[in-house]
């Protein structure tokens, strides 16, 4: 390889790596079906009902990342919390994906970035702006990655179903919460950005770069939209969350 101006641009189209997930982590008796949740709250109640049982598990220095199983009117999901953050986030799909799941739906929430978006609603993303730093080492570099079609589909399908009002758009990824600037914001809004996270792009390239159907579910958190940042008490907003759960559960399981 030839070094480029910046390191993130080397992308590199070896499709095996010193550490390689598959090679680590054998196959498992696990669902293909898998939820990734952001909600530690609903995955804790699931747990706690009996509902979510433990079937494998990762390890980082932060503990233990376990994956769990639960019965949805007979047919088998898996479930796990991806953390915060793109790395370890994406890390932990590789390695779920290595076990043997392979049909993902994510649900979490996200800052707004047009203050029309209410607390709650949902908006489910179809490309994402990489301004993170894990995609670059799993696809060319390109402004955006864009969700599977069919994933999103899938979330729709469920969404309208239930009647259950929500709007498509682009979402922004960010490794730097902190360093959502007034200028970067408006110009992520100006290219079509309704949301802002951490995790999108990350997981939308890992997917397309194994070969795993992923798609998400937002819900409108705190509102970036105005003079000032406004938290809108987004993560306390239980019902909201518990039931995007379960759409997401739905769709995934419809996969």
């Amino acid at each position: 390889m030839q070094p480029k101006d910046f390191p993130i641009l080397e992308y590199d189209t070896a499709l095996e790596s010193f550490i390689e997930p598959g090679k680590l982590i054998r196959p498992e008796d696990v669902p293909e079906a898998c939820v990734i949740c952001f909600f530690q709250d609903v995955i804790a109640s699931l747990v706690e009902a009996g509902r979510a049982k433990e079937i494998a598990r990762s390890t980082s220095e932060m503990g233990i990342h376990p994956l769990y199983e639960l019965d949805v009117d007979g047919r088998r999901l898996a479930l796990f919390h991806p953390g915060v953050g793109a790395p370890l986030a994406s890390a932990l799909l590789e390695e779920h994906f290595a076990r043997g799941c392979r049909k993902f739906i994510a649900c979490g929430g996200a800052g707004v970035l047009n203050k029309d978006i209410a607390v709650g609603h949902i908006v489910v993303p179809i490309a994402a702006v990489r301004d993170e730093g894990v995609s670059y080492h799993y696809l060319p570099p390109a402004r955006e990655v864009h969700a599977l079609p069919e994933a999103v589909a899938a979330i729709e399908r469920t969404l309208e179903r239930h009647q259950i009002p929500y709007v498509i758009g682009k979402t922004w990824t960010t490794d730097a919460f902190y360093r959502e600037t007034p200028d970067k914001v408006q110009l992520r809004r100006d290219e079509g950005c309704l949301t802002v996270e951490m995790e999108a792009a990350a997981f939308f390239a890992v997917a397309r770069f194994r070969g795993a159907v992923f798609g998400q579910l937002l819900y409108g958190g705190d509102d970036l939209s105005g003079a000032e940042w406004d938290g809108r008490d987004w993560e306390k907003r239980a019902s909201v969350r518990e039931k995007l759960f379960w759409l997401a559960a739905e769709a995934c399981l419809s996969l």
